[in-house]
């Protein structure tokens, strides 16, 4: 199935950003508004612990499962926000790196933040996502 959504580079803006600077999807799209993707096993436990880049991997492959509970994939989304519960940039990009890397060449426009805490006990990793389909 080919993607509904578009993404949108400008030339006038810095190039030095890993993801496109803005993305449209068509009127006729069924918006899927996911809720913040965490590191969290089938049990609900926190996995790799202290590891920023073990965390994104983790909840990457949960939004692909919530993404493909809701009959989309990565390629689909629109958007993303990546929130790092941490003071350290090196967390930051490590955590960052994990999520471009799943992304590939659906580079979407995307925010990284650097934030005091997230809501369970030892997460230091959240995505959130929109993603479009046309049925």
């Amino acid at each position: 199935m080919v993607s509904a959504v578009r993404l949108i580079r400008s030339a006038a803006l810095s190039s030095v950003a890993e993801y496109a600077y803005a993305a449209t999807a068509p009127a006729e799209a069924r918006l899927v508004f996911l809720a913040g993707s965490c590191p969290l096993d089938a049990d609900g436990r926190t996995v790799a612990v202290g590891d920023p880049a073990g965390q994104a991997a983790a909840c990457v492959a949960n939004l692909r499962q919530a993404l493909a509970d809701a009959g989309a994939e990565l390629t689909d989304v629109v958007s993303t926000r990546v929130l790092v519960a941490s003071s350290r940039q090196v967390d930051l990009v490590a955590a960052w790196e994990v999520v471009r890397d799943a992304f590939g060449d659906h580079d979407v426009p995307s925010t990284l933040m650097g934030v005091t805490v997230l809501g369970y006990d030892d997460q230091l990793v959240e995505i959130e996502a929109v993603a479009a389909l046309v049925d």
